[in-house]
């Protein structure tokens, strides 16, 4: 697909100030991705304050949710210690994700819910972050249209299996592992409203679910073909 052109003088990406343990999070996921801390390196709290220049509170949460999403555990007498990095966790989760996402679509299409306008601004803001390689930015931006979709479904169950997934943090993961090209991402999304936007159901339906199995990176399709 091609890239719209745009205009020199670009606006930064619409976002609100990232919270300083996302910052920390995401510096430590990078960490922890790129080898920097080794599998059963301990995490000492103060360390990591000092090292990022904050108090202990947002890096216990940083480490809390990195818990979480199975980057570290926890021990008693022992600590925190980095577990090894395991892709198969990133890709199991955007199996679920899948699911998740194309029955928010479903019902977020026959209830007449999608806010396409605001959708629209989320795929802006990914050709933004594109030009500057922001790819934290890209993540938030990415989250924020799907997070829109699973809304308008509404749907409290399906909503929170959802965020439960840690939606935010794993697309921060999978943009660091799979390095990706960040106007490529942004044109997936763009790809993804036009169909939304033609309200054909079951083609959104597929849709969805293929834009989230491309990123499970699984030796078979979503058919269960080879």
């Amino acid at each position: 697909m091609t890239t719209e052109a745009r205009g020199g003088n670009t606006p930064a990406p619409r976002q609100p100030k990232p919270l300083l343990s996302a910052n920390i999070r995401d510096g430590l996921v990078e960490l922890i991705v790129s080898g920097r801390l080794k599998s059963g390196e301990r995490l000492v709290e103060t360390k990591i304050a000092a090292d990022f220049g904050t108090s202990q509170a947002p890096v216990r949460e940083a480490l809390r949710e990195l818990e979480g999403l199975g980057l570290i555990k926890s021990s008693p007498r022992r600590g925190r210690h980095v577990l090894p990095f395991v892709e198969q966790t990133i890709r199991e989760a955007y199996v679920v994700r899948a699911a998740l996402e194309e029955a928010a679509t479903r019902l977020a299409l026959l209830n007449g819910r999608l806010p396409l306008d605001a959708m629209h601004g989320d795929v802006e803001d990914m050709y933004r972050c594109a030009e500057v390689e922001d790819v934290r930015a890209m993540g938030l931006a990415s989250t924020r249209f799907h997070r829109r979709v699973v809304v308008a479904s509404n749907n409290f169950l399906l909503e929170r299996a959802w965020e439960g997934l840690q939606i935010e943090a794993r697309t921060a993961i999978a943009l660091v592992v799979t390095d990706s090209d960040l106007t490529h991402v942004a044109d997936e999304h763009k790809e993804l409203l036009q169909v939304l936007e033609q309200g054909d159901l079951e083609a959104a339906c597929m849709h969805t679910r293929k834009h989230q199995w491309a990123y499970a990176d699984l030796p078979h399709d979503m058919h269960g073909a080879g």
